[in-house]
């Protein structure tokens, strides 16, 4: 059977550099604008579909927090960068949703790429690129869709909990990171479990259903893999650097950020062996029970062997054999292959081959 293979969409494909077009698969049908506003004293909070509603918080000596949702309306993304003054390859970047996590360092504003993991109805788990363009007094946050990890980060500066109102946009951004991060923690226990889990049913399952699992399950790992480990290379890069945005202060909580990430890439490789042990463990189960099978089968023909060895002798077709003229030559036959068939029984015991 002949396997059709998928094609692929390159819709930014022979354009020039800075050509703000979306690549990615996540529709939405307006840019919804989440603003949050505060300082040390005071919270502000405002939700809007008109990217205009953005432009009246730069400058001011409070932090701000824009996310922006639906990545396709490009014109919306192109007005906010405009006024941010953003570089041409920043926004072509932020609505380009294929990007590995990666870091630029422009002279007024850092921008940086991962990618957001996290599930959906406790069993889907949604891959999307979230990107972060940090300036002085303001951090901005761009999505594909709705759906995001930072609800408790946003209660936390509501409520003013911890230190994140009395600090500056860097130390947002680290807030920002860390809960993207901290959510990696959660993925990647919830995948030890199922590994533990169908590390426990390997013995009793469906021989299919345990091969396609552990298949979909390697899968699913190494692109967790693919989105999570060229971060660690983007923290450590943060945390060495000189930028004028980052707080000296700051280092010292993204040190402990990148000893997280660290974590996190030490946890996805320890599955990814586990994974393989699965399979090996499963390869050497079908082989175990394919061994039993031809081990019945060799007993069995084993035992046949001499009984058929009788039966074609005293089966040729010779006038002169004088055992079939005996009047009890039958009975007695039937004797010894019976005694033979118990003695080999007892002797395949013996040797604890049954």
């Amino acid at each position: 059977m002949k396997v059709k293979k998928k094609k692929k969409s390159y819709k930014t494909q022979n354009l020039p550099p800075g050509t703000i077009a979306y690549k990615g698969k996540k529709q939405s049908a307006y840019t919804a604008i989440d603003i949050i506003n505060y300082n040390k004293d005071t919270y502000k909070k405002l939700e809007s579909k008109h990217v205009e509603d953005a432009f009246n918080f730069k400058g001011t000596d409070h932090i701000t927090w824009i996310n922006i949702n639906g990545l396709n309306n490009v014109d919306e993304i192109e007005k906010l960068g405009t006024h941010y003054n953003l570089h041409p390859l920043t926004l072509e970047d932020i609505v380009n949703t294929n990007h590995r996590p990666k870091i630029d360092e422009f002279d007024d504003y850092l921008f940086i790429v991962l990618k957001m993991l996290y599930f959906k109805d406790d069993d889907e788990l949604i891959y999307e690129q979230l990107s972060l363009v940090v300036g002085d007094d303001f951090v901005l946050t761009f999505q594909e869709a709705d759906g995001d990890v930072f609800n408790e980060l946003r209660d936390r500066i509501a409520t003013s909990k911890g230190r994140i109102r009395g600090l500056g946009s860097d130390y947002l951004m680290y807030a920002i990171i860390d809960a993207v991060v901290d959510n990696y923690l959660s993925i990647i226990e919830a995948f030890g479990d199922r590994i533990e889990d169908l590390e426990d049913s390997i013995f009793d399952a469906d021989t299919d259903t345990n091969a396609s699992s552990i298949q979909a399950l390697k899968r699913e790992v190494l692109k967790i893999r693919r989105s999570i480990f060229p971060l660690r290379e983007v923290i450590n890069r943060l945390e060495k650097t000189e930028c004028k945005i980052i707080d000296p202060k700051t280092h010292s909580y993204l040190r402990d950020l990148y000893d997280h990430i660290v974590q996190v890439n030490e946890s996805i490789d320890l599955y990814r062996e586990m994974i393989w042990s699965l399979m090996d463990m499963h390869m050497s189960i079908i082989s175990n029970k394919m061994n039993e099978v031809m081990k019945v089968l060799t007993i069995i023909a084993t035992i046949f062997i001499p009984l058929t060895f009788i039966a074609g002798i005293y089966g040729m077709n010779f006038d002169n054999i004088p055992e079939l003229h005996y009047q009890y030559s039958y009975y007695i036959l039937w004797a010894a292959m019976i005694i033979m068939f118990i003695f080999m029984l007892l002797y395949f015991r013996k040797k604890k081959w049954l």
